[in-house]
């Protein structure tokens, strides 16, 4: 598609006002981690790193960030095992109900969060609660999970449709037996779509609020509900600021990562 002079000089201003719209404000909050006025006027009065020593001290800060580590990497582990299953029955098998499958795996990430939540906390409720389990950490993961299947379920549905299966019948004519040429054929083409997919269900995990404020319980605070608690607390509230500077930085990685795994699956 050959677009005219005038074409490529809008899309590139849309595109830069689009970039400046999401990173001018991340940017401020950077900058206001610095920033040594508690009211964060701007521009700022003056720099210090007092607020990071702060938050590296806080404990409730620590024990949010830990809490939320632990649901990430629960809910990386039932998406991982649950997307990749649901992947391969829908690709590998022809049976009645395979569209409504594949649909229904995907839904949750399309529904409004707060229906999501309170969908769980009933559900929780009527399942959980009669046989003496709470709302915790426990149901949180699986609140967390039931969204992050799709970034996984998607990766390895994707990687399976370009791979086909002649590699996987040409192990089989070997004599490869089922689990023999899942574990040096499907496996090693898998690996990247697999990192990247549970990278982007870590990401999507560890700053979710909605679904977490209606499956959490008491006792049971995320790094994003902390935040979220504090922001409006005149002590805490540089704190908080810090915490989210961090945050953007760390963020980073994970998407970074799983947009290079993506790329190179997608050039082999």
């Amino acid at each position: 598609m050959i677009l005219s002079r005038a074409a490529r000089m809008t899309l590139r201003c849309v595109m830069a006002l689009g970039l400046t719209v999401i990173y001018i404000p991340l940017f401020v909050v950077l900058v206001n981690s610095f920033n040594a006025d508690r009211a964060f006027g701007w521009p700022p009065s003056g720099f210090t790193t007092h607020w990071w020593t702060q938050a590296l001290n806080n404990d409730g800060a620590r024990t949010a960030v830990l809490t939320s580590v632990k649901a990430g990497l629960g809910a990386c582990a039932l998406a991982l095992t649950l997307g990749t299953m649901a992947a391969f029955a829908v690709q590998r098998y022809k049976f009645f109900g395979r569209d409504t499958i594949s649909l229904l795996v995907v839904l949750p990430i399309a529904l409004p969060g707060i229906v999501t939540g309170i969908a769980l906390s009933n559900a929780f409720q009527v399942t959980l609660q009669p046989l003496g389990i709470g709302l915790g950490l426990f149901t949180v993961i699986v609140g967390h999970a039931t969204f992050c299947i799709v970034t996984v379920y998607n990766n390895v549905l994707a990687r399976l449709r370009r791979m086909g299966t002649n590699v996987e019948e040409a192990s089989a004519d070997l004599g490869a037996d089922t689990f023999q040429t899942f574990r040096y054929v499907t496996f090693p083409l898998l690996r990247s779509a697999l990192l990247a997919g549970g990278l982007l269900a870590f990401a999507l995990s560890f700053d979710e609020i909605i679904v977490t404020t209606f499956t959490a319980g008491p006792g049971v605070q995320t790094l994003p509900i902390w935040i979220f608690d504090n922001l409006f607390r005149p002590n805490q509230a540089p704190v908080v600021n810090v915490v989210a500077a961090v945050l953007i930085v760390a963020s980073v990685i994970p998407i970074y990562l799983a947009q290079r795994l993506s790329g190179e699956a997608s050039a082999h």
